[in-house]
């Protein structure tokens, strides 16, 4: 009879995957021996994988020039990385090692692009487009930026009184976009996306305030679908209106010849995770370039704005299974030494689903568990993975030390859990070390951040008033 956890696995899932791995009894990910980093550094621990983002950048860059290959499609392609997933440093040095661009949500990060060009990260060539609503800061920052010089940044407007403001403080002529309000899903508790400017008013807008101003010039038009990019009617409803939009505006505005279609690629939360990317994007830049055909238009430049799947699949979190409560007849609670709720906000949040597999102990018999965090706030708890209503680890033994590890978190949970901040219940930040490879493809790890002291927390609320 198969009871091993090896064997739970191995019949649920394809294994072993691209970047899972077994190593006798313990979980390789992407060849990196997980067991070897709990020795040197402890749990909980934090991870994040670094070339991973050069590998996403690179293919989905690889996808879009076969598609415009094969369909013929005579513009150029532009990958924008969209910060809000993931601000810091580290990730912004190793996507910036792939030519790319940068895509901002507010005021701070154009002190982080202004950061990047002085320290040769980026250039006056690169694309930064600004998008979400903007207050004051905001638009001083943005104004700064193009008076500056940079004649690349993009402002995309939001809304009717967005354009007042950006000429008031730009003193040259500036590329905007508009961004397109789109209807969402039907069973959103709302119709309209509160982002951006209605389908049916954006040409009149542009006939209006646009078209006879010697100081903008409208560069690109800006559609997001909040679910992202999926393979259903929803979808492509949305692309095909979009997409009659960027039609009817570039036969009013000549100098229109970009079309941004956001970020939404998916990323991997399930061993079971399908998603075909390169028949997406074929079946994107193909009915796009049928309907500027069919209109005598030129295609338009495509750009697109990637932040989960730039950074996520680069990131882990590894805790230790510290005490088994059993709590009635059926319900086994494994307690991890930390907490779901501040370290993997989105599982309580959203209830996001990561994927979730055991670091050691394959080998041994499994048994069906629920997942514990240390607060006391009766949601910290994980329950279920993507693909099935149950988690499974081997069984709990006190004298065997049951390590676990969430994969493909490096987006958003950090900023969202408050790094470096305070969080629920006074649990600690954990520890947070980068992962890269040299040039040889040997591995290298540095401590990013320790784990959180008392003496942090406390000057943090007052207490330290040195």
């Amino acid at each position: 009879m198969n009871t091993k956890y090896f064997d739970l696995i191995n019949q649920t899932y394809y294994f072993p995957q691209e970047e899972f791995t077994l190593n006798k009894d313990n979980l390789e990910f992407h060849n990196i021996d997980l067991m070897k980093l709990v020795e040197q550094y402890g749990t909980p621990l934090k991870f994040t994988y670094l070339p991973q983002i050069s590998n996403n950048i690179n293919k989905a860059k690889n996808w879009f020039r076969k598609s415009m290959e094969k369909n013929n499609y005579e513009a150029k392609y532009y990958y924008c990385y969209c910060t809000k997933s993931s601000h810091f440093e580290y990730v912004m040095n190793e996507a910036f090692k792939n030519n790319i661009h940068i895509e901002t949500s507010s005021a701070f990060d154009i002190n982080i692009v202004e950061n990047l060009m002085a320290s040769g990260k980026i250039n006056k060539s690169t694309y930064v487009i600004c998008n979400g609503f903007k207050r004051d800061q905001y638009i001083e920052n943005i104004a700064r930026l193009i008076n500056n010089g940079h004649k690349n940044t993009i402002p995309i407007i939001d809304n009717y009184e967005e354009l007042d403001i950006l000429q008031d403080k730009i003193k040259r002529k500036f590329k905007i976009g508009i961004r397109i309000a789109a209807e969402e899903e039907p069973k959103f508790e709302f119709y309209t996306s509160r982002l951006g400017i209605g389908y049916k008013n954006i040409v009149q807008f542009y006939k209006k305030q646009i078209q006879e101003n010697k100081k903008l010039e409208l560069k690109m038009l800006h559609f997001f679908i909040n679910t992202g990019i999926n393979d259903n009617a929803y979808y492509w409803n949305e692309l095909v209106k979009c997409i009659k939009v960027y039609v009817a505006l570039k036969k009013e505005c000549p100098t229109l010849d970009g079309l941004n279609i956001g970020g939404g690629f998916p990323i991997k939360n399930s061993l079971a995770f399908e998603y075909d990317y390169q028949y997406m994007i074929d079946e994107i830049i193909n009915q796009i370039k049928i309907a500027c055909d069919e209109a005598e238009v030129d295609v338009p430049n495509i750009f697109t704005e990637f932040g989960s799947y730039t950074v996520g699949e680069s990131g882990g979190a590894i805790y230790q299974i510290l005490y088994q409560k059993q709590q009635n007849d059926r319900e086994k609670w494994n307690m991890i030494d930390s907490s779901f709720i501040t370290t993997l906000p989105d599982t309580w949040a959203i209830n996001r689903r990561f994927i979730m597999l055991a670091i050691n102990r394959w080998n041994d018999t499994y048994e069906r568990v629920l997942l514990g965090g240390m607060t006391c706030d009766s949601d910290d708890y994980y329950n279920s993975e993507q693909n099935m209503n149950a988690i499974y680890l081997p069984k709990y033994n006190k004298e065997k030390p049951l390590y676990i590890g969430f994969f493909n978190t490096g987006a958003y949970q950090e900023t969202i859990g408050g790094y470096g901040g305070l969080h629920h219940c006074l649990i600690p930040q954990p520890k947070h070390i980068l992962i890269d490879r040299d040039e040889n493809g040997i591995l290298a790890t540095e401590i990013f951040s320790e784990q959180q002291t008392a003496e942090d927390v406390l000057k943090i609320l007052g207490y330290d008033k040195k």
